[in-house]
Protein backbone atom coordinates (compact mmCIF):
# COMPACT_ATOMS: atom_id res chain seq x y z
CA UNK A 1 0.00 0.00 0.00
CA UNK A 2 1.43 3.55 -0.79
CA UNK A 3 2.45 5.74 1.81
CA UNK A 4 -0.52 8.19 0.93
CA UNK A 5 -3.00 5.97 1.28
CA UNK A 6 -1.88 4.33 4.64
CA UNK A 7 -1.59 8.13 6.15
CA UNK A 8 -5.24 8.34 5.09
CA UNK A 9 -6.10 5.09 6.75
CA UNK A 10 -3.99 5.99 9.57
CA UNK A 11 -5.73 9.40 10.20
CA UNK A 12 -9.27 7.48 9.64
CA UNK A 13 -8.81 4.85 12.44
CA UNK A 14 -6.98 7.76 14.69
CA UNK A 15 -10.99 9.80 14.11
CA UNK A 16 -12.69 7.06 14.75
CA UNK A 17 -11.60 5.58 17.90
CA UNK A 18 -11.76 10.01 18.80
CA UNK A 19 -15.26 10.06 17.80
CA UNK A 20 -15.89 6.71 19.64
CA UNK A 21 -14.31 7.85 23.02
CA UNK A 22 -15.96 11.28 22.87
CA UNK A 23 -19.81 9.56 22.17
CA UNK A 24 -19.93 5.71 21.99
CA UNK A 25 -23.41 6.04 19.95
CA UNK A 26 -22.14 8.15 17.54
CA UNK A 27 -21.88 5.69 14.48
CA UNK A 28 -24.66 3.75 15.36
CA UNK A 29 -27.08 7.07 15.26
CA UNK A 30 -25.74 8.38 12.09
CA UNK A 31 -26.05 5.00 10.32
CA UNK A 32 -30.05 4.54 11.42
CA UNK A 33 -30.56 8.07 9.43
CA UNK A 34 -29.90 10.89 6.77
CA UNK A 35 -32.60 13.58 7.19
CA UNK A 36 -30.76 16.58 5.92
CA UNK A 37 -32.23 19.92 5.94
CA UNK A 38 -29.69 21.61 3.35
CA UNK A 39 -28.73 20.66 0.26
CA UNK A 40 -25.29 22.41 -0.87
CA UNK A 41 -24.07 22.96 -4.54
CA UNK A 42 -20.78 24.09 -3.87
CA UNK A 43 -17.08 24.54 -5.42
CA UNK A 44 -14.65 21.16 -5.52
CA UNK A 45 -12.08 23.31 -4.05
CA UNK A 46 -10.55 21.83 -1.33
CA UNK A 47 -11.01 24.69 0.87
CA UNK A 48 -14.17 24.88 0.79
CA UNK A 49 -15.47 21.65 2.46
CA UNK A 50 -19.38 22.39 3.44
CA UNK A 51 -19.84 20.93 6.99
CA UNK A 52 -17.15 22.55 8.32
CA UNK A 53 -17.69 26.07 6.56
CA UNK A 54 -21.56 26.02 8.40
CA UNK A 55 -20.30 23.80 11.46
CA UNK A 56 -22.95 20.84 11.08
CA UNK A 57 -22.71 17.69 11.75
CA UNK A 58 -22.49 14.27 9.55
CA UNK A 59 -26.08 13.65 8.19
CA UNK A 60 -27.07 17.66 8.21
CA UNK A 61 -25.83 18.55 4.47
CA UNK A 62 -26.21 16.43 1.38
CA UNK A 63 -23.51 17.70 -0.74
CA UNK A 64 -22.92 17.80 -4.62
CA UNK A 65 -19.49 19.77 -5.61
CA UNK A 66 -17.90 20.56 -8.82
CA UNK A 67 -15.73 22.86 -10.36
CA UNK A 68 -17.10 26.30 -9.94
CA UNK A 69 -20.65 25.16 -8.35
CA UNK A 70 -22.07 25.20 -11.53
CA UNK A 71 -26.18 23.92 -12.41
CA UNK A 72 -26.13 22.74 -15.54
CA UNK A 73 -29.05 21.24 -17.43
CA UNK A 74 -27.18 18.70 -19.25
CA UNK A 75 -25.36 17.27 -15.73
CA UNK A 76 -27.11 14.44 -15.33
CA UNK A 77 -25.33 13.87 -11.69
CA UNK A 78 -26.09 17.42 -10.19
CA UNK A 79 -29.72 17.20 -11.21
CA UNK A 80 -29.67 13.59 -9.90
CA UNK A 81 -28.77 14.78 -6.51
CA UNK A 82 -31.23 17.82 -6.52
CA UNK A 83 -33.98 14.92 -7.13
CA UNK A 84 -33.25 13.05 -4.79
CA UNK A 85 -32.54 15.63 -2.26
CA UNK A 86 -35.61 17.57 -3.13
CA UNK A 87 -38.24 14.62 -4.04
CA UNK A 88 -36.64 11.91 -1.60
CA UNK A 89 -35.12 13.91 0.93
CA UNK A 90 -37.12 16.57 1.58
CA UNK A 91 -34.66 19.16 1.58
CA UNK A 92 -35.98 22.57 2.66
CA UNK A 93 -33.05 24.51 1.80
CA UNK A 94 -30.30 24.51 -1.41
CA UNK A 95 -28.11 26.34 -1.28
CA UNK A 96 -25.70 27.22 -4.30
CA UNK A 97 -22.07 28.30 -2.66
CA UNK A 98 -19.21 29.91 -4.66
CA UNK A 99 -16.09 31.49 -3.50
CA UNK A 100 -14.26 34.25 -3.95
CA UNK A 101 -11.18 33.33 -5.83
CA UNK A 102 -12.04 30.65 -7.47
CA UNK A 103 -9.49 28.96 -9.73
CA UNK A 104 -12.47 27.72 -12.11
CA UNK A 105 -13.74 31.43 -12.72
CA UNK A 106 -10.69 32.70 -13.50
CA UNK A 107 -9.29 30.02 -15.97
CA UNK A 108 -12.16 30.76 -17.76
CA UNK A 109 -11.47 34.66 -17.83
CA UNK A 110 -7.88 34.19 -18.92
CA UNK A 111 -8.50 33.13 -22.26
CA UNK A 112 -5.80 30.08 -22.04
CA UNK A 113 -6.50 26.90 -23.35
CA UNK A 114 -6.39 24.24 -20.29
CA UNK A 115 -7.61 20.46 -22.24
CA UNK A 116 -11.06 19.03 -21.39
CA UNK A 117 -11.81 21.82 -18.59
CA UNK A 118 -12.72 23.92 -21.11
CA UNK A 119 -16.00 22.18 -21.83
CA UNK A 120 -16.74 22.82 -18.61
CA UNK A 121 -15.47 26.25 -18.64
CA UNK A 122 -17.84 27.46 -22.08
CA UNK A 123 -20.48 27.31 -19.44
CA UNK A 124 -19.20 30.27 -17.12
CA UNK A 125 -17.84 32.03 -20.52
CA UNK A 126 -21.32 32.64 -21.09
CA UNK A 127 -22.15 34.56 -17.72
CA UNK A 128 -19.14 36.49 -18.85
CA UNK A 129 -20.75 37.31 -22.07
CA UNK A 130 -24.34 38.30 -20.25
CA UNK A 131 -22.02 40.39 -17.78
CA UNK A 132 -19.52 41.84 -20.38
CA UNK A 133 -20.23 45.60 -19.43
CA UNK A 134 -20.29 45.28 -16.06
CA UNK A 135 -17.20 43.21 -15.85
CA UNK A 136 -15.25 45.18 -18.25
CA UNK A 137 -15.61 48.08 -16.48
CA UNK A 138 -13.86 46.67 -13.65
CA UNK A 139 -9.99 47.85 -13.45
CA UNK A 140 -8.21 45.56 -11.15
CA UNK A 141 -8.02 41.99 -12.39
CA UNK A 142 -8.86 40.38 -9.32
CA UNK A 143 -11.92 42.52 -8.29
CA UNK A 144 -13.32 41.42 -12.13
CA UNK A 145 -12.77 37.58 -11.04
CA UNK A 146 -14.14 38.39 -7.63
CA UNK A 147 -17.61 40.01 -9.34
CA UNK A 148 -17.54 37.07 -11.50
CA UNK A 149 -17.85 34.84 -8.95
CA UNK A 150 -20.64 36.46 -7.48
CA UNK A 151 -22.77 36.76 -10.79
CA UNK A 152 -21.90 33.24 -11.19
CA UNK A 153 -23.49 31.95 -8.22
CA UNK A 154 -26.36 34.28 -9.20
CA UNK A 155 -26.66 32.53 -12.59
CA UNK A 156 -26.27 29.37 -10.86
CA UNK A 157 -29.71 30.12 -8.70
CA UNK A 158 -31.46 30.96 -11.81
CA UNK A 159 -30.34 27.65 -13.78
CA UNK A 160 -31.45 25.79 -10.85
CA UNK A 161 -34.88 27.21 -9.90
CA UNK A 162 -35.74 26.87 -13.90
CA UNK A 163 -34.96 23.34 -14.29
CA UNK A 164 -37.01 20.73 -14.33
CA UNK A 165 -36.57 19.14 -10.66
CA UNK A 166 -37.43 22.35 -9.13
CA UNK A 167 -40.15 23.29 -11.28
CA UNK A 168 -41.83 20.04 -10.85
CA UNK A 169 -41.67 20.64 -6.80
CA UNK A 170 -42.89 23.63 -6.28
CA UNK A 171 -45.76 22.59 -8.50
CA UNK A 172 -46.28 19.66 -6.35
CA UNK A 173 -46.68 22.00 -3.42
CA UNK A 174 -43.12 20.78 -2.04
CA UNK A 175 -41.49 23.40 0.29
CA UNK A 176 -38.02 24.53 -0.62
CA UNK A 177 -36.53 27.36 -1.02
CA UNK A 178 -32.89 28.18 -3.27
CA UNK A 179 -30.35 30.56 -1.87
CA UNK A 180 -27.03 31.78 -3.12
CA UNK A 181 -24.20 32.44 -0.96
CA UNK A 182 -20.73 33.01 -1.17
CA UNK A 183 -17.67 32.35 0.82
CA UNK A 184 -14.31 34.10 1.78
CA UNK A 185 -11.41 32.38 1.95
CA UNK A 186 -9.42 35.24 3.77
CA UNK A 187 -12.10 35.44 6.82
CA UNK A 188 -14.31 32.11 6.29
CA UNK A 189 -17.33 34.03 6.01
CA UNK A 190 -20.14 33.81 4.39
CA UNK A 191 -22.15 36.51 2.49
CA UNK A 192 -25.75 36.27 1.28
CA UNK A 193 -26.10 37.56 -2.49
CA UNK A 194 -29.92 38.23 -2.26
CA UNK A 195 -31.15 36.06 -4.97
CA UNK A 196 -33.38 33.51 -2.98
CA UNK A 197 -36.49 32.26 -4.30
CA UNK A 198 -39.15 30.44 -2.33
CA UNK A 199 -41.22 28.94 -5.33
CA UNK A 200 -42.15 29.10 -8.67
CA UNK A 201 -44.19 32.52 -8.90
CA UNK A 202 -40.66 34.19 -7.86
CA UNK A 203 -39.49 32.87 -11.12
CA UNK A 204 -37.92 35.08 -13.83
CA UNK A 205 -40.63 35.62 -16.57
Amino acid sequence: MSGGLEQIFSRNRVWSEDVRQRDPEYFSRLSQQQTPEYLWIGCSDSRVPANQIIDLPPGEVFVHRNIANMVVHTDLNCLSVLHYAVHVLRVQHVIVCGHYGCGGIAAAMDNQQHGLIDNWLRHIQDVIRLHRDELDALDSPTDRVDRLCELNVTEQVRNLCQSSVMRRAWEAGIQVAVHGVIYRLEDGLLQDLGVSRNGIEELDA
